[in-house]
């Protein structure tokens, strides 16, 4: 058995790479190369005014920045998805974004949210009960468009719903990741959970095409453990050497130690057709202690949603969210989308 292919690789990351904006929380960082033949990061912003908390869930929008390497800096290009009617599924709120490439054609896959009531404003207390109710209208959609420079075609109805109740996935559907095979098969990724503060777990569909339809392929979710305080989220997935790869964050409960012994580190795990998962003997693909490339070393707050950024078939850099506290989400005031390169064949002398 092979090594970790993640924590082997991992490089200094560029302390001025990346993106972040002033005025905003920057989250969910996203890269793809362009046509233009620069890279385009889709990231998740909303207003630091309003503070870090729940507003996420209400005043999100997806945004594009552009850097002519991939380690960055990206400048802020434009609000790639903003707010629309309140009748739509994906109305108020748009997060989590996943950009995909397929025979001419991008495919941004979301989550989005709508609500009723007032918009929180800065320094506004949000209620839990308003909070888990707009939570539970979490589901994924998908934007299509012919370049990177948009325009965006956003669908009028979920990409993929939940399930009747009595099933594991019956509130949301939530953080996708697509894997898009040449024939245009898609595999996906997709986070749910049967009632509020039921554990969060992972389930896997399948489509014959990238924007859908898609079907189950398990009615049970994928990735159970014994263990009931084991937990991973923020999935990404990709597919090489003949088999699928998952990197995931490790989000144990009750200091129970996880699959990793660190809280918010990266897991990795393999599988041959998607649905029936191995952890790898050696898991840990990365942890909250970063290496930066002037020398210094630092314990981030967070690493959240990973996503790899691939050239020839092999990933070579990997993206994370991050802040600035201490302490899992002690977040200070800042947070950005950091970049780590990867080692690669013609970079590992």
């Amino acid at each position: 058995m092979l090594s970790n292919p993640i924590n082997e690789k991992l490089l200094p990351a560029p302390k001025n790479g990346g993106f972040r904006m002033d005025d905003y929380f920057v989250w969910c960082g996203s890269v793809i190369q362009g046509e233009d033949g620069k890279y385009h990061m889709f990231a998740s912003r909303w207003p630091k005014a309003l503070g870090f908390g729940w507003q996420w869930l209400f005043n999100s929008e997806i945004v594009r920045a552009i850097s002519d390497t991939p380690e960055g800096p990206y400048t802020f290009q434009e609000v790639v998805m903003e707010r629309r009617h309140r009748s739509y599924f994906d109305a108020m709120n748009q997060h989590n974004p996943s950009i995909k490439y397929w025979k001419g054609t991008y495919y941004l896959y979301y989550f989005g949210t709508t609500f009723g009531g007032p918009v929180p404003e800065a320094g506004e207390f949000i209620s839990p009960e308003r909070a888990i109710e707009v939570w539970n209208r979490k589901r994924i959609g998908v934007a299509v468009s012919t370049s990177v420079f948009g325009p965006w075609e956003r669908m009028d109805q979920p990409l993929l719903e939940p399930r009747t109740p009595g099933h594991w996935d019956c509130t949301i559907t939530t953080n996708p990741s697509a894997v898009i095979m040449p024939d245009g098969t898609t595999y996906m990724i997709y986070k749910s959970r049967e009632y509020a503060h039921a554990p969060l777990q992972l389930g896997i569909v399948k489509a014959p095409h990238p924007a859908g339809p898609f079907e189950r392929l398990s009615d049970s979710p994928i990735l159970q453990f014994d263990d009931g305080n084991i937990h991973v989220e923020d999935p990404y997935l990709w597919y090489q050497d003949d088999q699928f790869h998952v990197l995931m964050k490790d989000d144990f409960k009750n200091n129970g130690g996880g699959i990793t012994g660190e809280w918010g580190a990266g897991v990795y795990a393999t599988s041959e057709d998607c649905v029936h998962w191995k952890l790898h003997p050696e898991p840990l693909s990365y942890t909250r202690d970063v290496v930066w490339d002037d020398g210094t070393v630092t314990k981030q707050s967070n690493l959240e949603r990973p996503n790899l950024l691939f050239h020839d078939g092999k990933p070579t850099h990997l993206f994370l969210a991050t802040g600035n506290g201490d302490e899992p989400w002690d977040i200070q005031g800042v947070t950005w989308n950091m970049v780590i390169p990867l080692k690669t064949i013609s970079n590992q002398e």
